[in-house]
């Protein structure tokens, strides 16, 4: 059986990690993904919005998120190319709605019955081509009216991580419900997850970069894996702010704040030893993480253990100050090379910036765009598998 072949539909301020996470996910479980946007070519850029709910507002708001590379063109798409179609959140979808061409494209996915996967505000495209009516669906609590109005049979959301599947449509309230969501539409799709009997730690700080904890976060929990994420001086239920380091023209990327990440465990009382692998995400929690001692006992450990160890971006300066480089081969973000070097490394070129490497039981990763690469390699030291 050939490849599968899924499309994503963009718009300018979708949702940021309602787009990038099934994006990337699903090409590190060897799904080809094409993302498109109506008046725009491959090459050309969306831009994202971050959407956060805190305590005590009424709703979310919003800052701007990363901006996104489409890599297909609108016009040409046939439909019949494709195995599913995935609908991102955020404001984008509103004008979507009402966009025929993007309408009519829905309509065909729908009537030719593959799967759809639609999350947050997405649906209000569901509800405008007629794909809602008879069938479970849930969304963002202010998308109800619209699915209600459209005959679909309305799910209250429970929390912000509610998931709904109802035949070849899935449907999800928000970003929280991405491990089910993708989990949901890979079993759509046909795949088959084996090997996800597994408990993975991350080592979280504040200011790390938001996609390098989340993607690969929400990826390996839709495979089923159990995944921690923990943080020096912080409790679970405590939250990580992060940062959105993205490349814009300048000679370094630019940082805009992210989302804030929920941690799962203590680090107090971490019992190393009860998980398979450890992932450092990057950004710039490393530079501080790299000094405490109990952060550099827990790599050791891992590394000591000849356990799977995926460290990407910044990541590396916690490897390099933990003294578990020498004789290995690695990448990392250009800007870290020396760090890699000076520990006794040798040093792999990132070129391009989304190549990533595996050396025994060490990944490396430069930067977001190689979370693909970097996640599939992290499945295949862990013996994790999705097959078609």
């Amino acid at each position: 059986m050939g490849q599968k072949r899924v499309l994503i539909l963009c718009g300018d301020y979708m949702e940021d990690l309602e787009v990038m996470v099934p994006f990337q996910a699903l090409q590190a479980f060897g799904v080809a993904v094409d993302a498109v946007c109506p008046g725009k070519e491959a090459g050309d850029f969306c831009r994202t919005a971050i959407h956060e709910l805190p305590l005590g507002l009424q709703t979310y708001f919003e800052s701007r998120g990363h901006n996104f590379t489409l890599n297909a063109n609108f016009d040409e798409i046939e439909v019949s190319k494709y195995d599913g179609l995935v609908i991102q959140g955020g404001r984008s979808s509103e004008y979507l709605a009402v966009n025929a061409s993007v309408v009519d494209l829905v309509r065909k996915f729908s009537e030719s019955k593959k799967p759809i996967a639609a999350v947050c505000h997405g649906q209000l495209l569901l509800a405008a081509a007629g794909s809602a009516k008879g069938r479970k669906c849930t969304a963002y609590c202010a998308v109800r009216p619209a699915l209600i109005a459209a005959g679909a049979h309305w799910v209250e959301p429970e929390t912000l991580a509610a998931c709904v599947a109802d035949g070849n449509l899935i449907t999800a309230a928000s970003y929280e419900g991405h491990p089910e969501y993708i989990r949901f539409f890979v079993k759509a799709l046909g795949g088959n997850i084996t090997g996800s009997d597994k408990k993975i730690l991350f080592l979280c700080g504040d200011y790390m970069e938001d996609y390098e904890v989340t993607v690969p976060f929400q990826s390996l929990q839709a495979l089923g894996c159990h995944v921690d994420a923990v943080c020096p001086k912080k409790k679970a239920g405590d939250t990580c702010v992060t940062a959105v380091h993205d490349f814009e023209g300048d000679q370094t990327y630019s940082e805009k704040p992210g989302h804030n990440f929920t941690l799962t465990a203590d680090f107090e009382g971490l019992d190393s030893s009860s998980y398979d692998a450890l992932v450092i995400p990057g950004g710039r929690s490393p530079e501080y993480l790299a000094l405490d001692e109990k952060v550099v006992a827990v790599v050791r450990h891992f590394m000591d253990a000849k356990k799977p160890v995926a460290s990407i971006c910044h990541g590396q300066q916690i490897l390099a100050a933990s003294g578990v480089l020498q004789g290995k081969k690695c990448t990392a973000y250009p800007a870290v090379k020396l760090n890699v070097v000076l520990s006794g490394a040798t040093w792999l070129e990132p070129d391009p910036i989304y190549r990533c490497f595996t050396d025994g039981n060490l990944v490396t990763g430069a930067a977001w765009p190689g979370h693909p690469e970097f996640i599939s390699q992290l499945m295949a030291l862990l013996g994790v598998r999705v097959s078609f």
